[in-house]
């Protein structure tokens, strides 16, 4: 299996979604808090040509002269949001294009800005990840429920809880 980025993501912020995801199982067409997430996708496409780049099996939000940007809605799962823009800083650095990341959250009251650096340590890191994720993706045990709080604004609530 091709990993994406959206795959490095959940793996980050919720393993059980990562793994229902890598097995086709979609419940995300009937989240709000996606939906939501979407519609901001899709303004800043009818903004600007640069949006959403397709390479491989990634989709950037946009690349500039020196920045890869991924927009997101909040900053509530920095961590995983990180580790999808290290991944695909990595597979364009493979491709011979050298870029600069930025984390930019829409729905903050200050338009907050991450910036990040694929530096060699974050390389390691990110293989070492990406070996631990395919591990994890090829296993049949799926992960428990946690039902932490967060878990209620998941489109996969109602799947886990069952």
């Amino acid at each position: 299996m091709k990993l994406t980025g959206t795959l490095i993501n959940y793996y980050f912020h919720c393993k059980r979604q990562c793994y229902l995801a890598s097995k086709r199982l979609n419940m995300e067409d009937n989240s709000e808090d996606v939906l939501i997430g979407k519609i901001l996708h899709e303004n800043k496409y009818l903004e600007d040509d640069n949006a959403e780049v397709s390479i491989n099996n990634i989709k950037i939000d946009k690349i500039t002269e020196h920045y890869i940007i991924e927009y997101k809605k909040s900053d509530s799962d920095l961590e995983a949001v990180k580790w999808q823009l290290i991944y695909y800083l990595s597979v364009l650095k493979e491709k011979g294009v050298i870029k600069k990341g930025k984390i930019i959250f829409e729905a903050s009251n200050n338009k907050k800005i991450i910036y990040l650096n694929l530096t060699p340590e974050i390389e390691n890191k990110l293989i070492n990840k990406v070996a631990e994720i395919k591990v994890f993706l090829e296993s049949d045990d799926i992960p428990v429920f946690l039902n932490k709080p967060h878990c209620r604004k998941c489109a996969y609530f109602n799947y886990c809880k069952i």
